[in-house]
């Protein structure tokens, strides 16, 4: 995704010198330590090439960033906006690239196509990593930081666990509040959504023993190699899968949202029941789903969630971020 929530994936013979004598413009914040705003543009200098010297201050009714002789404070936007002039790479307001979406649709609208962007950018990662230890069997290791062929599977496991978990998160959130409103609007809508839900959880719990069977397995068994192959093949179907669902539903149905002509107090109302029944994905997975955006969709999640009415939950999520990196 090219943010830098991440660990670095290079291995230390990878790194090069000039990698580790690389220094990074200095730039100071100041702000309420736990005020929303600070966290986001906290959030926000995490995608980009500086190092940053937080200086908490109740003083600060807003966050103020200090770069040279410059001083900047005021919106959350008109900070970001300057720390993409002076940072270009990445750019944070790039705005969200789609079809027909954009900044009139609706909040909960917004939240589950991100979320797909996201699911599909953990799907093919996992795919990917399936595929190549598909193609070692087990007979030669990939990165060494994964460690054994058995330590490398039960990384995949975990991370397999987590992706699960977001899936079943959001699917239980299209089912009790998004196709909620749809069937309220004209009943039948969402039949064809929910059968693809209820068609894919077979895989999905089906994928997730498969690779505790390989967890048990000896590397040098001959059953190994065939269920890390059958595995890489789920995998691509489940992705096919979600791919193929994902663009229906942003085709077929949460055009739709529009009409229900929610208000800005309902729509804010429809956020605050998505996070509830996203609890998970919102605190202990916090991190493992913004890894799946790029920067400008992980800004506008951001927005989004600035929008809650419980802002002491907003602050513990980004707060998640931020003591994960510091």
């Amino acid at each position: 995704m090219g943010n830098c929530f991440g660990v670095s994936r290079k291995s230390a013979s990878e790194i090069a010198p000039a990698d580790v004598l690389k220094k990074y413009p200095a730039v100071k914040l100041y702000g309420n330590p736990n005020s929303v705003t600070t966290y986001y543009i906290r959030c926000a200098l995490l995608y980009k090439p500086v190092t940053v010297n937080f200086i908490p201050s109740d003083a600060h009714q807003s966050p103020a960033v200090e770069y040279k002789s410059d001083s900047v404070t005021g919106s959350v936007d008109s900070v970001v906006r300057y720390l993409d002039l002076k940072f270009p790479e990445p750019k944070l307001l790039t705005g969200c690239i789609g079809g027909w979406y954009d900044e009139t649709t609706p909040y909960v609208v917004w939240l589950v196509i991100l979320q797909h962007r996201s699911m599909m950018w953990h799907l093919e990662r996992m795919g990917r990593w399936a595929e190549d230890l598909a193609a070692r069997g087990g007979k030669a290791r990939g990165d060494p930081a994964m460690g054994t062929p058995r330590m490398e599977v039960r990384k995949f496991a975990r991370g397999y666990s987590q992706l699960l978990e977001l899936m079943l998160e959001h699917a239980q959130m299209e089912e009790r509040v998004v196709f909620q409103i749809l069937e309220k609007a004209d009943r039948g809508l969402s039949k064809a959504a929910n059968e693809e839900h209820a068609r894919d959880l077979p895989m999905m719990n089906g994928i997730k023993e498969d690779i505790k069977s390989i967890g048990v397995l000896d590397s040098g068994h001959p059953a190994y190699q065939d269920a890390l192959c059958n595995l890489s093949t789920r995998l691509k179907t489940l992705k096919e899968h979600s791919k193929k669902h994902f663009e229906e539903e942003e085709k077929n149905l949460l055009p739709l949202m529009e009409a229900a002509e929610l208000s800005k107090a309902q729509q804010d109302k429809v956020l605050d029941q998505c996070l509830d029944v996203m609890h998970g994905t919102h605190s202990h997975l916090f991190r493992f789903f913004m890894e799946g955006l790029l920067p400008p969709d992980a800004m506008h999640y951001l927005d989004m969630l600035s929008r809650c009415s419980d802002q002491n939950r907003v602050s513990t999520m980004l707060r998640l971020i931020i003591d994960k990196t510091v």
